[in-house]
């Protein structure tokens, strides 16, 4: 399993989890979850829930990706597979996001 931890500026709010075979989980941090002053990740991986399952990479991070001739630059660059959606996503959206969510690796895999 690969996993990468998400921040909202500079607040952990949790991990994303690649489960081979089943999909994707996202999962608030315990502290970030509990927090009423800090907001859910996206309208769609809302606070109601502190964890999310989804077949596909959920379409708030695969948003986050991109597309066409930079997607095959991306890959190519970084050795990636053009269709690995969570390793172009961990290996690109770190910095340079657009709003406040950033991608980490997750050291404790």
């Amino acid at each position: 399993m690969r996993s990468l931890k998400i921040y909202n500026g500079p607040f952990f709010a949790g991990v994303l989890t690649e489960v081979p075979g089943e999909g994707y989980v996202f999962r608030y941090d315990d502290e970030y979850f509990a927090n009423p002053s800090l907001p859910a990740i996206s309208l769609t991986i809302s606070k109601a829930n502190k964890e999310y399952r989804n077949r596909f990479l959920f379409p708030f991070f695969s948003n986050m990706l991109s597309e066409g001739h930079n997607r095959q630059v991306q890959a190519k660059m970084l050795h990636i597979a053009y269709d690995d959606d969570f390793g172009i996503l961990a290996a690109t959206a770190g910095t340079d996001t657009p709003g406040t969510i950033t991608v980490k690796q997750n050291e404790d895999n």
